[in-house]
């Protein structure tokens, strides 16, 4: 037998209809741009939301960890505020005060220890022990010494 097309049928399909295998091609094109599109906005997304981080790397080490805890709350939570703040603390120079105070503290415990080199806890120690007894003219030397 051979087969009969309806004589209303067309001989030719456009492409965009499905043939009578079942295949579409037009639905396997979209499925692919649909997964390369998820994928794209997906990693824009995450460039987005590192913004902060990339931007405070530059800076110290204290400033990056508060935006990289900020961007981290705010994925977990989505609430958008932390971004904000973390975006905005890594755009700000937070001045570096660790390191003038710490070049001081030094200096302070090197003066305390005295010129001569000895440490603080050596000169706690002389300090407590008694003084040696003084003789009876040398307070007038020292007096005299003074002036």
């Amino acid at each position: 037998m051979s087969e009969q097309l309806h004589p209303l049928a067309p001989h030719h399909l456009p492409f965009y209809l499905a043939p009578g295998s079942g295949t579409d091609p037009l639905m396997v094109v979209m499925g692919i741009f649909l997964v390369g599109t998820v994928l794209w906005v997906g990693t824009l997304y995450w460039k987005l939301h590192s913004l902060p981080e990339r931007m405070a790397h530059k800076s110290q080490k204290l400033q990056f960890e508060f935006v990289a805890v900020l961007g981290l709350i705010s994925l977990f939570t989505h609430m958008h505020i932390f971004w904000v703040a973390g975006l905005l603390l890594a755009l700000i120079d937070i001045p570096d005060f660790g390191t003038p105070l710490r070049s001081i503290a030094d200096s302070v415990e090197k003066i305390a220890g005295g010129a001569g080199g000895t440490n603080g806890a050596a000169q706690v120690a002389s300090d407590t022990e008694s003084p040696p007894a003084e003789k009876p003219g040398s307070a007038k030397e020292k007096e005299r010494s003074h002036v």
